[in-house]
């Protein structure tokens, strides 16, 4: 029978020292995600009213199942989550593959431009389509100097349009971000596939289709995924922007959850609730990313 050698100073000294690196990170953990994700679960069930506490049981829950406007943002969410997502993704990878070619010159000066937004301060950028969507802004006044509208649009005064400038807003900003992902993995494609297909006949564009995309399906499930629980969080373009108008034509799941905590009679407790909604959908995208990353191994 082995008996377990007693350790040094000298190890347990270093022991020490990992514990206390890990504590760190475990301390900030519990305080900053645990915790806030547990008592926002506890604070579902309550009617939470500045420091005043009820237990309410489900009732939480059964008002958001009637609250009409909770339901419309869920639906203005769903309408950016299924418009922007898969048109950014496919512009992302049509950039990516244009910047990958070799034959282009100054790429990198397209991919930092094209970059460039993600990088932008929300507010900042915000500000900027609000001036530019403006019924005495450059879009308008270029519509009009080329003689394709006679009065300037109302763009963010119109239910669908004010939806519009906000799509093209995400697009703006997120498409280089995912463009990157694309070109790296692009990058790490062996151009003997290419070689192959071109002996074989295949032009550009079947290439394109039969090489390029299979060899980038965990990327494009990767930013599918993640783009996903982006725009279901999605928050500062609609509050910068329109704030939730006109009409809460634009309000989204994120704002809606942010009125109920600090613009409406506060209700922490009914925020924490509608919270929950988002986590849950979260959850199940979760759970098909790993059953279709599971189905390919």
């Amino acid at each position: 029978m082995k008996t377990k050698k007693p350790r040094s100073k000298g190890q347990r000294r270093i022991n020490v020292i990992g514990w206390l690196f890990i504590s760190i990170t475990v301390v900030t953990f519990l305080i900053f995600i645990l915790y806030p994700v547990l008592n926002s679960f506890y604070l579902s069930f309550h009617s939470v009213k500045g420091i005043v506490q009820k237990f309410n049981g489900f009732t939480n829950y059964k008002r958001m199942f009637n609250d009409q406007l909770f339901k419309k943002a869920l639906f203005n969410t769903f309408i950016y989550l299924i418009v922007q997502v898969p048109i950014m993704l496919t512009m992302a990878m049509f950039l990516a593959t244009l910047l990958n070619s070799k034959k282009l010159r100054f790429k990198t000066f397209f991919r930092t431009a094209i970059f460039l937004p993600c990088v932008t301060s929300l507010v900042a950028y915000s500000v900027l389509f609000k001036m530019l969507f403006a019924p005495n802004g450059i879009i308008n006044y270029s519509l009009t100097a080329l003689k394709i509208i006679n009065v300037p649009i109302e763009w963010l005064s119109d239910p669908t349009l004010a939806k519009v400038v906000i799509i093209i807003a995400l697009l703006w900003r997120w498409t280089g971000y995912n463009m990157i992902f694309y070109l790296a993995a692009l990058q790490n494609v062996p151009t003997e596939t290419y070689e192959a297909a071109e002996l074989d006949g295949a032009n550009s564009i079947q290439q394109f289709f039969y090489v390029t995309v299979p060899q980038l399906k965990p990327i494009i499930l990767f930013t599918t995924i993640m783009s996903t629980i982006g725009t279901l969080q999605i928050f500062d373009e609609p509050m910068n922007l329109t704030r939730g108008g006109p009409g809460n034509a634009t309000l989204s799941i994120s704002q809606y959850i942010y009125n109920q905590s600090f613009v409406y009679a506060p209700n922490f407790g009914y925020a924490a609730t509608l919270s929950y909604v988002v986590v849950f959908i979260v959850a199940i995208l979760a759970i098909i990313q790993i059953k279709v990353a599971g189905e390919d191994k």
